[in-house]
Protein backbone atom coordinates (compact mmCIF):
# COMPACT_ATOMS: atom_id res chain seq x y z
CA UNK A 1 0.00 0.00 0.00
CA UNK A 2 1.18 3.57 -0.60
CA UNK A 3 2.54 5.37 1.87
CA UNK A 4 0.18 8.35 0.55
CA UNK A 5 -2.96 6.83 1.32
CA UNK A 6 -4.26 7.44 4.98
CA UNK A 7 -6.92 5.83 6.74
CA UNK A 8 -8.90 9.21 7.75
CA UNK A 9 -9.02 12.70 7.12
CA UNK A 10 -7.98 13.76 10.77
CA UNK A 11 -4.85 11.13 10.20
CA UNK A 12 -3.96 13.02 6.80
CA UNK A 13 -4.57 16.17 8.42
CA UNK A 14 -1.85 14.83 11.48
CA UNK A 15 1.34 16.52 11.31
CA UNK A 16 0.78 18.87 8.72
CA UNK A 17 -1.10 21.59 10.48
CA UNK A 18 0.20 24.34 12.60
CA UNK A 19 -0.50 27.79 13.73
CA UNK A 20 -0.35 30.88 11.41
CA UNK A 21 -0.20 28.72 8.31
CA UNK A 22 -1.00 29.80 4.90
CA UNK A 23 -4.14 27.27 3.55
CA UNK A 24 -5.16 27.05 -0.16
CA UNK A 25 -8.34 25.50 0.05
CA UNK A 26 -10.54 24.22 -3.09
CA UNK A 27 -14.02 24.66 -4.53
CA UNK A 28 -16.62 27.39 -5.40
CA UNK A 29 -19.51 28.06 -3.10
CA UNK A 30 -19.81 24.27 -1.78
CA UNK A 31 -19.00 22.92 -4.96
CA UNK A 32 -15.34 20.95 -5.16
CA UNK A 33 -15.15 21.28 -1.15
CA UNK A 34 -13.02 19.07 0.77
CA UNK A 35 -15.64 18.87 3.65
CA UNK A 36 -14.02 16.40 5.36
CA UNK A 37 -10.64 17.57 5.19
CA UNK A 38 -11.80 21.03 6.18
CA UNK A 39 -13.57 19.14 9.30
CA UNK A 40 -10.44 18.04 10.23
CA UNK A 41 -8.58 21.25 10.22
CA UNK A 42 -11.60 22.54 12.43
CA UNK A 43 -11.02 19.92 14.97
CA UNK A 44 -6.91 20.09 14.60
CA UNK A 45 -7.56 23.53 16.56
CA UNK A 46 -4.71 25.46 15.08
CA UNK A 47 -5.58 28.95 14.90
CA UNK A 48 -4.27 32.61 13.18
CA UNK A 49 -5.00 30.62 9.44
CA UNK A 50 -4.73 32.61 6.48
CA UNK A 51 -7.12 30.84 4.13
CA UNK A 52 -6.62 30.95 0.46
CA UNK A 53 -9.82 30.24 -1.85
CA UNK A 54 -12.49 31.38 -4.09
CA UNK A 55 -14.40 32.19 -0.75
CA UNK A 56 -15.57 30.96 2.25
CA UNK A 57 -18.48 28.80 2.13
CA UNK A 58 -21.51 29.50 3.89
CA UNK A 59 -22.42 29.87 7.82
CA UNK A 60 -22.11 26.45 9.21
CA UNK A 61 -20.87 24.53 5.74
CA UNK A 62 -17.91 24.42 3.91
CA UNK A 63 -15.00 26.69 5.13
CA UNK A 64 -17.73 28.70 7.28
CA UNK A 65 -16.44 26.12 10.06
CA UNK A 66 -13.44 27.23 9.87
CA UNK A 67 -14.62 31.01 10.83
CA UNK A 68 -17.19 29.51 13.62
CA UNK A 69 -14.30 27.94 15.52
CA UNK A 70 -12.29 31.76 15.27
CA UNK A 71 -9.68 29.78 13.61
CA UNK A 72 -8.79 32.74 10.60
CA UNK A 73 -6.94 35.60 10.81
CA UNK A 74 -7.11 36.20 7.18
CA UNK A 75 -8.22 35.81 3.85
CA UNK A 76 -7.45 36.04 0.68
CA UNK A 77 -10.84 35.77 -2.39
CA UNK A 78 -12.54 36.70 -4.72
CA UNK A 79 -16.53 36.60 -3.54
CA UNK A 80 -17.49 36.19 -0.03
CA UNK A 81 -21.53 37.13 -0.26
CA UNK A 82 -23.04 34.10 1.27
CA UNK A 83 -21.18 34.15 4.63
CA UNK A 84 -22.85 36.00 7.25
CA UNK A 85 -20.32 35.19 9.58
CA UNK A 86 -17.06 36.38 7.06
CA UNK A 87 -18.78 40.34 7.37
CA UNK A 88 -19.45 40.27 10.71
CA UNK A 89 -16.06 39.44 11.50
CA UNK A 90 -14.05 41.42 8.91
CA UNK A 91 -16.56 44.88 9.47
CA UNK A 92 -15.32 44.31 13.66
CA UNK A 93 -11.84 44.45 12.39
CA UNK A 94 -11.65 40.26 13.55
CA UNK A 95 -10.77 39.06 10.02
CA UNK A 96 -8.36 40.72 7.73
CA UNK A 97 -9.55 40.29 3.76
CA UNK A 98 -7.64 40.87 1.22
CA UNK A 99 -10.18 41.07 -2.58
CA UNK A 100 -8.46 39.04 -5.74
CA UNK A 101 -10.61 39.23 -8.95
CA UNK A 102 -10.97 35.74 -9.62
CA UNK A 103 -9.05 35.50 -12.79
CA UNK A 104 -5.94 36.54 -10.69
CA UNK A 105 -6.90 34.66 -7.90
CA UNK A 106 -6.37 31.38 -10.08
CA UNK A 107 -3.58 32.79 -12.14
CA UNK A 108 -2.05 33.56 -8.62
CA UNK A 109 -2.26 29.77 -7.66
CA UNK A 110 -1.54 28.59 -10.94
CA UNK A 111 2.25 30.84 -11.00
CA UNK A 112 2.85 29.67 -7.24
CA UNK A 113 2.69 26.18 -8.61
CA UNK A 114 5.16 26.40 -11.45
CA UNK A 115 7.74 28.42 -9.71
CA UNK A 116 6.84 32.02 -11.39
CA UNK A 117 7.34 34.75 -8.06
CA UNK A 118 4.76 37.00 -10.07
CA UNK A 119 3.23 38.07 -13.04
CA UNK A 120 1.30 41.52 -14.63
CA UNK A 121 -2.17 41.61 -15.06
CA UNK A 122 -4.35 44.69 -16.68
CA UNK A 123 -6.94 43.31 -14.01
CA UNK A 124 -7.60 45.86 -11.43
CA UNK A 125 -5.54 48.81 -12.60
CA UNK A 126 -7.30 51.91 -11.44
CA UNK A 127 -8.84 50.47 -8.79
CA UNK A 128 -8.32 49.68 -5.03
CA UNK A 129 -6.99 46.28 -6.25
CA UNK A 130 -3.92 47.60 -7.22
CA UNK A 131 -2.78 49.78 -4.64
CA UNK A 132 0.32 49.82 -3.39
CA UNK A 133 1.61 47.66 -6.14
CA UNK A 134 4.03 48.15 -8.75
CA UNK A 135 2.43 48.77 -12.47
CA UNK A 136 4.47 49.37 -15.41
CA UNK A 137 3.40 50.06 -19.39
CA UNK A 138 3.39 47.40 -21.85
CA UNK A 139 2.24 48.03 -25.68
CA UNK A 140 0.53 51.27 -24.60
CA UNK A 141 -1.25 49.68 -21.87
CA UNK A 142 -1.00 49.86 -17.95
CA UNK A 143 -0.49 46.72 -16.21
CA UNK A 144 -0.48 45.70 -12.42
CA UNK A 145 2.22 43.12 -10.85
CA UNK A 146 0.68 40.59 -8.74
CA UNK A 147 2.57 38.12 -6.93
CA UNK A 148 1.97 34.30 -7.15
CA UNK A 149 1.02 32.06 -4.07
CA UNK A 150 2.71 29.40 -2.60
CA UNK A 151 0.53 27.96 0.56
CA UNK A 152 1.98 25.86 3.21
CA UNK A 153 -0.59 23.49 3.30
CA UNK A 154 -3.51 22.51 0.53
CA UNK A 155 -6.92 20.93 0.73
CA UNK A 156 -8.31 19.52 -1.72
CA UNK A 157 -11.50 17.30 -2.97
CA UNK A 158 -11.51 15.03 -6.37
CA UNK A 159 -13.96 12.25 -7.53
CA UNK A 160 -11.77 9.92 -8.19
CA UNK A 161 -8.23 9.06 -7.78
CA UNK A 162 -5.69 6.65 -7.10
CA UNK A 163 -2.88 5.65 -4.48
CA UNK A 164 -0.51 7.62 -5.94
CA UNK A 165 -2.26 11.04 -5.76
CA UNK A 166 -3.37 11.16 -9.18
CA UNK A 167 -6.33 12.67 -9.35
CA UNK A 168 -9.35 13.23 -11.32
CA UNK A 169 -12.18 15.56 -11.10
CA UNK A 170 -16.18 15.68 -11.94
CA UNK A 171 -17.94 18.62 -14.08
CA UNK A 172 -17.79 22.05 -12.32
CA UNK A 173 -16.50 20.63 -9.20
CA UNK A 174 -13.32 20.58 -10.96
CA UNK A 175 -13.33 24.84 -10.37
CA UNK A 176 -10.54 25.87 -8.20
CA UNK A 177 -9.09 22.25 -6.90
CA UNK A 178 -6.15 21.79 -9.76
CA UNK A 179 -5.05 24.90 -8.58
CA UNK A 180 -5.38 24.83 -5.05
CA UNK A 181 -3.37 21.35 -5.45
CA UNK A 182 -0.60 22.64 -7.36
CA UNK A 183 0.30 25.66 -4.91
CA UNK A 184 0.91 23.92 -1.59
CA UNK A 185 3.98 22.90 -0.31
CA UNK A 186 1.82 19.87 1.05
CA UNK A 187 -1.05 18.96 -0.87
CA UNK A 188 -4.11 16.24 0.68
CA UNK A 189 -6.59 15.05 -1.21
CA UNK A 190 -10.01 13.56 -0.15
CA UNK A 191 -11.06 11.19 -2.85
CA UNK A 192 -14.68 10.35 -3.28
CA UNK A 193 -13.78 7.25 -5.05
CA UNK A 194 -10.12 5.27 -4.40
CA UNK A 195 -9.11 3.34 -7.36
CA UNK A 196 -6.47 0.42 -6.36
CA UNK A 197 -5.42 0.88 -9.87
CA UNK A 198 -3.54 3.99 -11.82
CA UNK A 199 -5.49 6.18 -13.33
CA UNK A 200 -5.65 6.71 -17.25
CA UNK A 201 -2.45 9.08 -18.19
CA UNK A 202 -4.61 10.51 -20.61
CA UNK A 203 -7.64 11.35 -18.35
CA UNK A 204 -5.78 12.82 -15.21
CA UNK A 205 -6.28 16.26 -14.29
CA UNK A 206 -3.83 16.90 -11.33
CA UNK A 207 -1.12 14.51 -11.30
CA UNK A 208 0.35 12.57 -7.92
CA UNK A 209 3.51 14.80 -8.06
CA UNK A 210 1.45 17.63 -6.55
CA UNK A 211 -0.03 15.40 -3.96
CA UNK A 212 1.51 13.72 -0.81
CA UNK A 213 -1.55 12.38 1.24
CA UNK A 214 -4.53 10.69 0.08
CA UNK A 215 -7.73 9.86 1.94
CA UNK A 216 -11.24 8.32 0.61
CA UNK A 217 -14.02 10.31 1.88
CA UNK A 218 -15.65 9.14 4.95
CA UNK A 219 -18.18 11.43 4.73
CA UNK A 220 -19.55 11.26 0.94
CA UNK A 221 -22.51 13.50 1.26
CA UNK A 222 -22.55 17.41 -0.78
CA UNK A 223 -23.91 20.41 0.70
CA UNK A 224 -26.36 22.21 -1.46
CA UNK A 225 -25.15 26.25 -0.79
CA UNK A 226 -29.05 27.29 -2.35
CA UNK A 227 -31.90 25.39 -3.40
CA UNK A 228 -33.74 26.82 -6.10
CA UNK A 229 -37.16 24.89 -6.64
CA UNK A 230 -40.58 26.09 -9.18
CA UNK A 231 -43.77 24.95 -9.06
CA UNK A 232 -44.67 21.95 -11.53
CA UNK A 233 -46.94 22.86 -14.12
CA UNK A 234 -50.07 21.27 -13.74
CA UNK A 235 -50.80 17.92 -16.09
CA UNK A 236 -47.11 17.32 -16.30
CA UNK A 237 -45.93 13.85 -15.08
CA UNK A 238 -43.02 13.44 -13.41
CA UNK A 239 -40.09 11.16 -15.02
CA UNK A 240 -40.67 8.21 -12.86
CA UNK A 241 -44.17 8.43 -13.56
CA UNK A 242 -43.80 8.68 -17.40
CA UNK A 243 -41.38 5.76 -16.93
CA UNK A 244 -44.28 3.72 -14.94
CA UNK A 245 -46.82 4.42 -17.62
Amino acid sequence: MSSKVFSSAAEAVAGTVRDGMTIAVGGFGLSGNPTNLIRALRDSGAKNLTIVSNNMGVDGKGLGLLLENQQVSKVLASYVGENKLFAEQYLSGALEVEFVPQGTLAERMRAGGVGVPAFYTATGVGTPIAEGKPEAEFDGRRYVLERGIVADLALVRANIGDREGNLRYRLTARNFNPLAAMCGKVTLAEVETLSDTYLDPERIDTPGVFVQRVVECEDQSKEIEQTTTRPKPEGVASAATREVA
